[in-house]
Protein backbone atom coordinates (compact mmCIF):
# COMPACT_ATOMS: atom_id res chain seq x y z
CA UNK A 1 0.00 0.00 0.00
CA UNK A 2 1.19 3.09 -0.40
CA UNK A 3 1.91 5.93 1.71
CA UNK A 4 -0.71 8.50 0.03
CA UNK A 5 -3.52 5.57 0.89
CA UNK A 6 -2.29 4.71 4.16
CA UNK A 7 -2.41 8.11 5.35
CA UNK A 8 -6.03 8.62 3.39
CA UNK A 9 -7.02 5.78 5.63
CA UNK A 10 -5.95 7.08 8.59
CA UNK A 11 -7.46 10.30 8.07
CA UNK A 12 -10.75 8.08 7.37
CA UNK A 13 -10.47 6.23 10.47
CA UNK A 14 -9.91 9.48 12.58
CA UNK A 15 -12.95 11.42 10.97
CA UNK A 16 -15.23 8.09 11.83
CA UNK A 17 -13.79 7.63 15.34
CA UNK A 18 -14.46 11.51 15.61
CA UNK A 19 -18.33 11.50 14.23
CA UNK A 20 -19.49 8.44 16.03
CA UNK A 21 -20.30 10.08 19.45
CA UNK A 22 -22.71 13.23 19.34
CA UNK A 23 -20.88 16.23 21.48
CA UNK A 24 -22.42 16.37 25.08
CA UNK A 25 -24.53 19.67 24.12
CA UNK A 26 -26.70 17.44 20.80
CA UNK A 27 -26.11 16.88 17.39
CA UNK A 28 -25.06 20.83 16.84
CA UNK A 29 -23.64 23.41 19.40
CA UNK A 30 -24.61 26.84 17.96
CA UNK A 31 -21.49 29.21 19.71
CA UNK A 32 -23.97 32.19 19.15
CA UNK A 33 -21.25 33.74 16.91
CA UNK A 34 -22.60 33.52 13.06
CA UNK A 35 -25.70 33.62 12.24
CA UNK A 36 -25.39 32.02 9.27
CA UNK A 37 -24.18 29.15 11.45
CA UNK A 38 -27.76 29.06 13.33
CA UNK A 39 -30.16 25.95 13.08
CA UNK A 40 -33.27 26.92 11.91
CA UNK A 41 -36.06 26.79 14.45
CA UNK A 42 -39.31 24.70 13.54
CA UNK A 43 -41.15 27.72 12.16
CA UNK A 44 -38.29 28.81 10.10
CA UNK A 45 -38.25 25.23 8.69
CA UNK A 46 -41.73 25.32 7.76
CA UNK A 47 -41.63 28.53 5.87
CA UNK A 48 -38.75 27.19 3.74
CA UNK A 49 -41.37 24.11 2.99
CA UNK A 50 -42.04 24.84 -0.75
CA UNK A 51 -45.19 23.18 -2.63
CA UNK A 52 -43.36 20.71 -5.25
CA UNK A 53 -45.42 21.85 -8.00
CA UNK A 54 -48.48 18.99 -9.46
CA UNK A 55 -51.53 19.69 -11.05
CA UNK A 56 -53.05 22.94 -10.22
CA UNK A 57 -56.23 22.70 -8.38
CA UNK A 58 -59.50 23.22 -10.46
CA UNK A 59 -62.89 25.11 -9.59
CA UNK A 60 -64.66 22.03 -10.92
CA UNK A 61 -62.59 19.29 -11.17
CA UNK A 62 -63.18 16.12 -13.54
CA UNK A 63 -64.36 13.20 -11.58
CA UNK A 64 -63.54 9.69 -12.37
CA UNK A 65 -66.00 6.77 -13.35
CA UNK A 66 -66.35 3.85 -15.16
CA UNK A 67 -68.19 2.97 -17.93
CA UNK A 68 -69.24 0.18 -20.64
CA UNK A 69 -68.61 0.86 -24.05
CA UNK A 70 -69.31 -0.82 -27.04
CA UNK A 71 -65.86 -2.26 -28.58
CA UNK A 72 -66.49 -0.70 -32.16
CA UNK A 73 -67.15 2.96 -30.18
CA UNK A 74 -64.03 2.82 -27.82
CA UNK A 75 -61.97 1.55 -30.53
CA UNK A 76 -62.87 4.28 -32.76
CA UNK A 77 -61.59 6.60 -29.66
CA UNK A 78 -58.52 4.61 -28.67
CA UNK A 79 -57.51 4.66 -32.98
CA UNK A 80 -56.91 9.13 -32.01
CA UNK A 81 -53.88 8.48 -29.85
CA UNK A 82 -53.46 10.76 -27.33
CA UNK A 83 -56.14 12.52 -25.33
CA UNK A 84 -58.91 9.97 -26.39
CA UNK A 85 -60.45 10.56 -23.22
CA UNK A 86 -60.65 14.12 -23.54
CA UNK A 87 -62.22 13.82 -26.92
CA UNK A 88 -64.88 11.58 -25.75
CA UNK A 89 -65.40 14.42 -22.72
CA UNK A 90 -65.90 16.92 -25.29
CA UNK A 91 -68.34 15.09 -27.44
CA UNK A 92 -70.92 14.39 -24.23
CA UNK A 93 -70.37 17.83 -22.98
CA UNK A 94 -71.56 19.31 -26.56
CA UNK A 95 -74.57 16.84 -26.85
CA UNK A 96 -74.89 18.00 -22.46
CA UNK A 97 -75.19 21.85 -24.01
CA UNK A 98 -77.44 21.06 -27.28
CA UNK A 99 -79.66 19.13 -25.09
CA UNK A 100 -79.69 21.60 -21.90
Amino acid sequence: MSGSQTSLNKQKDEIIIATSTPPTGGDFVWDGNDEDDRPLNQNEMLKGIKNKGGRPILSNPKKSTTIRLNAEVLGFFKARGKGWQTMVNDILQKYVDSHS
